[in-house]
């Protein structure tokens, strides 16, 4: 248990870190676009993010980069895939709303979501989408930050212990 907790800790102070530093590229009430993000600004925390393009009429969510990290999360590359393509139809819903209100309350978004729907109920990811928007107003980019909390090796290797 105490691993567990350290492992939540840990993602929590990284949450704190990505936000920290999306929150420094604001100006004002205007939100940062991604030319304003530095790779080398948030270098530790770079293998399990994510770039996600808003794609509108109909409104829609490509996934324009994804960190090496987020490879062993969804057991394959996900870069350049759509959302619907990534996820079966319960965790297609629930990321379409969750991003979807990311982009019309212009506002961070924070959650948890279990892997159950990979089959690997024990792993979880603190999530964090961060909008971004080139003309400062209209997202058209999101930002996210996945902490993978959970025993990853078990799910990995498909074989858990008895």
């Amino acid at each position: 248990m105490s691993a567990q907790l350290s492992a939540s800790a840990t993602a929590a102070r990284a949450h704190q870190e990505m936000f920290a530093y999306w929150a420094s590229l604001r100006r004002g009430a205007s939100l940062p676009a991604r030319v304003d993000l530095h790779p080398s600004s948030m270098k530790r925390l770079l293998p399990t993010v994510s770039l996600i393009d808003v794609v509108n009429q109909p409104r829609d969510y490509r996934l324009r980069l994804a960190g090496t990290g987020l490879y062993g999360v969804y057991g394959r590359e996900i870069t350049g895939r759509m959302i619907g393509d990534v996820y079966n139809t319960a965790a297609f819903d629930y990321w379409r709303k969750e991003l979807d209100k990311v982009v019309d309350e212009r506002r961070p978004g924070v959650g948890v979501h279990s892997l159950a729907w990979r089959g690997t109920p024990h792993m979880s990811i603190l999530w964090l989408r961060l909008p971004l928007a080139s003309n400062g107003k209209d997202v058209d980019m999101i930002l996210g930050y996945d902490a993978v909390v959970g025993s990853q090796s078990e799910g990995v290797s498909g074989i858990r212990a008895a």
